[in-house]
């Protein structure tokens, strides 16, 4: 019977072999080590994107900032007599003029007095004179060295020379103005029109007297006034000479507005971070920049027909800011956006030809 029924035999199979506890342990880590080397890139790629987004809007921060200021810079002494303008001197003057100053008697550099003699340059330097109030910013780097710059000319967008000046009384506190026949046909706006003359504004009145600067102090439709005790202690009617009362006696008096247009840094309250700031005439000054952390400015100045490149502090070494020819300027921000407590920190320097240092328009 068995051998009639065969055998039966069953099929072998092969044991399947699986992971040995050592190369799962091995597998593992590969994998963890894969997965590490990921994250970083990750982490790197992400922090190569914060790195460049920082950069990017500091950078534009910083372009428009120095757009402006190359602007203003430029136009230093446009119109102003050859070498500047000599502000009152003389028995019975009430002391040094003032820029960088507004309607209020704030002052918001540290030195506000026009340089010695009471002298209207086209440019003033500021010299470690940029902070507001003295204040410290602690991401300047070290040395801490802030400078303020001031850019004064004449403002052609405006024209009133297209005014006929007539003085009133004899103190010169007041002038009078009526649109001259030449521009009848086509006049010019009203002076206290939008865009016109506001209270703080300098006037620069010309004739064949001379040269002298008021700060408005009073407006109408029709005319200017310049008050003793102006905020700019410009208007100094008591002063001896270089003052309105001096060029009264003049023939064909032809006025312009003119722009003293002061940089610093200012470093606001309830810790923001600090500010350019463009301060001009007598006016409230405006933000142009926040995180703007340092400003430097230097000059190459002529003397003797000799080049003095890069010189930080024109007046502090005798040199007369009317020999300036180039403005270098230097200015550090810092990024607006924080990668956790990094900030990145970036220089933007640029040069300005002082052109118009010794332009004086003779066609108006």
């Amino acid at each position: 019977m068995e051998n009639m029924m065969g055998k039966m035999t069953l099929a072998k199979h092969k044991p399947e072999r699986g992971f040995t506890l050592v190369e799962a342990m091995i597998s593992m880590a590969i994998g963890l080590i894969l997965m590490a080397a990921m994250a970083s890139l990750f982490k790197t790629a992400l922090n190569s994107t914060m790195l460049v987004t920082q950069r990017a809007e500091t950078q534009q921060n910083m372009r428009a900032a120095i757009d402006l200021m190359v602007k203003d810079l430029s136009m230093a002494g446009a119109g102003l007599p050859s070498g500047g303008i000599q502000l009152p001197t003389g028995a019975g003057n009430n002391g040094s003029s003032k820029f960088g100053c507004d309607q209020t008697g704030a002052c918001h550099v540290p030195a506000y007095l026009y340089p010695p003699t009471n002298y209207m340059y086209g440019i003033i330097p500021g010299y470690s004179n940029g902070v507001e109030g003295s204040a410290v910013i602690p991401a300047a780097p070290a040395p801490v060295i802030n400078d303020s710059v001031t850019s004064i000319y004449c403002d052609y967008n405006f024209p009133l020379w297209e005014y006929d000046v007539t003085f009133v009384g004899a103190t010169g506190g007041q002038i009078s103005l009526a649109v001259d026949p030449l521009y009848a046909a086509s006049p010019p706006p009203a002076i206290n029109a939008n865009g016109g003359i506001q209270v703080g504004d300098l006037i620069m009145l010309s004739n064949n007297v001379g040269t002298a600067v008021g700060e408005v102090t009073n407006i109408t439709a029709t005319a200017l006034t310049f008050a003793d005790l102006d905020p700019l202690n410009i208007n100094q009617s008591g002063a001896a000479s270089n003052n309105i009362k001096y060029i009264i006696g003049g023939a064909k008096t032809v006025a312009y507005r003119l722009f003293a247009v002061t940089y610093y840094l200012t470093v606001p309250a309830a810790g923001q971070t600090p500010r350019l700031m463009r301060q001009v005439n007598g006016l409230t000054p405006v933000p142009v920049a926040d995180d703007i952390i340092n400003l430097q400015v230097a000059y190459d100045t002529y003397t003797a027909a000799a080049l003095d490149a890069n010189q930080a502090n024109p007046l502090g070494v005798g040199e007369s800011p009317n020999n300036i020819q180039k403005i270098n300027l230097v200015v550090m921000g810092q990024s607006i956006t924080n990668d956790g407590n990094k900030s990145q920190n970036m220089y933007l320097a640029t040069d300005v030809a002082a052109r118009n240092m010794a332009f004086r328009n003779r066609y108006q």
